[in-house]
């Protein structure tokens, strides 16, 4: 199959609004791929190469070489290019992948350059990731969704899962099991304002603490550890404290969901940042394993078990300066007074739905607001071409100017994006390619998750989850809160 169509088909996609007519347009790529493109392939189309990690940042693409004027790459050459980059490493590996990068762009007509670029940064933004391309898998091969999605996450594998649905269908697809060693991807959680609100959603249910570490996977078979991340890449090196934890347990065999964290010596948490440095280098801080369920131990599945009985298998297990504390209602307010995020509203009949956010997790956390102004905002792609989408947002510096925190596109209705166009466009200064600047008179109120230590911005902070909350046309930029509040909510968490 040729790359082109797949670039052409992530462009459809990127135009349709509906989850149904984008799953029907995938399907339709899907079924068009050769049987050794499969793999790669349904990758693509969910914005992810087959090989995690290829070496390939920013700085490589910057300059593009001239684009072919038709089509000629195939998904299996872009997938054996991609495979060679991600093998590339030691003297002079760096001249050789852009070597290599550049033969393969060189082949490449305009779009299929910009679909490369996309895949390389992870920036596809065309509305369909894996769960999406999952169920197009499930309609192309013509096998039931809910077949494809317990394959997916028990695998955590999207080419594989669709390569086994559209060569052998759902007898393929009944073959994958929960394996010690190969990770599977991890339940998440709904959101809600409040327990009670949580409670609503979940029935009777446990509250436990919500941890801001680093979501960690452990399996042990025997005396071999292996420790996974959320995104299922491999941590086992750099975790050698997690790994001692781990054999320390009774268990022969099992597999463990929890958190790796960073705590000071009073037991509170260090910013995150902290703790997210540890999976760079061994050097720094030992980070803490903390662990809130259980998903096979000793030759059993639990996965299908209640939660309930989860805990107290993990309870058993697990002592309890390595749980994660559970309780009652009253949990969240031990837990923010402990420096946590919140909680989590875990419904005790629920079995552990991997890959999914259903309603049996609900996190509660207490959302912080601030008043910033809008510095510059970019052009949107996809349902947003067109308008102004992307906000920088700016805090009121100690010189009377403004301070750049980051930027969001998160919580906008089509209703804001329409006025903001309009609105930002009035107060336009210049232009930089897709950013357009603007006067720093429109104040937005912006909830967030916390606040970290970033050198990318002036002000050596970013908002962590910036997401729009409502425009404050009653406030001035006067009015916007500053640089200095920022950092002292940096400081108190």
């Amino acid at each position: 199959m040729l790359f082109a169509e797949l670039a052409a088909a992530t462009e459809d996609v990127r135009a349709l609004s509906g989850r149904k007519d984008k799953v029907a347009r995938l399907a339709l790529a899907l079924g068009a791929l050769a049987v050794e493109e499969r793999a790669a392939g349904a990758g693509y189309l969910a914005g992810a190469p087959r090989q995690r990690v290829l070496g390939v940042g920013w700085a490589a693409l910057k300059q593009l070489p001239p684009a072919a004027e038709t089509p000629s790459l195939s998904v299996f050459e872009v997938d054996a290019a991609f495979e060679s980059l991600a093998g590339l490493s030691g003297a002079g590996s760096q001249a050789a992948r852009r070597e290599l990068l550049s033969a393969l762009l060189s082949r490449a007509t305009a779009s299929e350059q910009a679909f490369v670029r996309a895949l390389v940064l992870g920036d596809l933004r065309q509305g369909a990731l894996t769960a999406v391309v999952g169920d197009a898998v499930a309609k192309a091969a013509e096998v039931p969704v809910a077949a494809v999605r317990r394959a997916l996450m028990l695998r955590g594998d999207l080419g594989a899962v669709a390569s086994a649905a559209l060569g052998e269908g759902e007898t393929a697809l009944a073959a994958f099991r929960l394996e010690v060693g190969r990770p599977i991807a991890p339940m998440l959680a709904q959101t809600a304002p409040d327990v009670e609100a949580a409670m609503a959603k979940t029935g009777p249910a446990a509250v436990e603490w919500k941890l801001d570490g680093a979501r960690i996977q452990v399996h042990r078979d025997g005396d071999d550890v292996r420790i996974f991340t959320r995104t299922l890449d491999e941590v086992t090196a750099r975790l050698p404290e997690v790994v001692e934890a781990a054999l320390a347990l009774p268990g022969r065999s099992f597999v463990l969901d929890g958190e790796a964290i960073a705590l000071r010596e009073d037991g509170r948490p260090h910013p995150f940042q902290v703790t997210g440095s540890r999976f760079a280098s061994r050097s720094g801080v030992l980070l803490t394993p903390m662990f809130f369920d259980l998903l096979h131990l000793d030759g059993e599945d639990l996965l299908d078990r209640p939660a309930s009985e989860r805990a107290a298998a993990l309870s058993a297990l697990v002592p309890e300066p390595w749980r994660v504390p559970r309780g009652g209602a009253e949990m969240l307010e031990a837990a923010l007074a402990q420096g946590h995020e919140g909680v989590v509203v875990k419904g005790l009949d629920a079995p552990y739905e991997a890959g999914r956010r259903g309603a049996a997790w609900v996190k509660v956390k207490p959302v912080h607001t601030l008043d910033l102004v809008v510095l510059g905002v970019e052009w949107g792609s996809g349902r947003r071409r067109g308008k102004l989408s992307n906000l920088h947002l700016g805090a009121r510096g100690a010189d009377g100017g403004f301070v750049m925190l980051g930027k969001t596109f998160k919580g906008l209705t089509d209703a804001m994006l329409e006025w903001q166009t309009e609105a930002l466009l009035a107060l336009e200064e210049r232009r930089d390619g897709h950013v357009v600047f603007v006067r720093p008179e429109l104040v937005v109120e912006i909830a967030f998750d916390g606040v970290q230590t970033s050198p990318r911005y002036p002000g050596g902070v970013a908002l962590r989850f910036a997401r729009v909350v409502r425009y404050r046309p009653d406030k001035t930029a006067a009015e916007a809160d500053t640089l200095e509040a920022v950092l002292a909510i940096r400081e108190s968490s």
